[in-house]
């Protein structure tokens, strides 16, 4: 599940926590509510950031193994 978690602080600092969305994409997923909300200070990446989406293919893969003759 994707989720936006904001933490808004007193003195007017807005902490963004993304969870359940995987690589870079979360930075498209936020890039709207950034330019609203003001500068960004920083960002720390999690591990969902750098975790790589799997994608299967379909098809045979090929497991003959061959031995050369000499």
């Amino acid at each position: 599940m994707e989720t936006l978690e904001f933490i808004i602080y007193p003195d007017g600092r807005v902490q963004e926590k993304v969870t359940g969305i995987v690589g870079a994409s979360c930075a498209e997923v936020t890039a709207a509510i950034e330019a609203q909300l003001g500068l960004v200070l920083s960002h720390e990446p999690t591990s969902e950031f750098f975790t790589a989406q799997v994608q299967q293919q379909s098809g045979v893969v090929n497991t003959q193994t061959t031995f050369s003759e000499w």
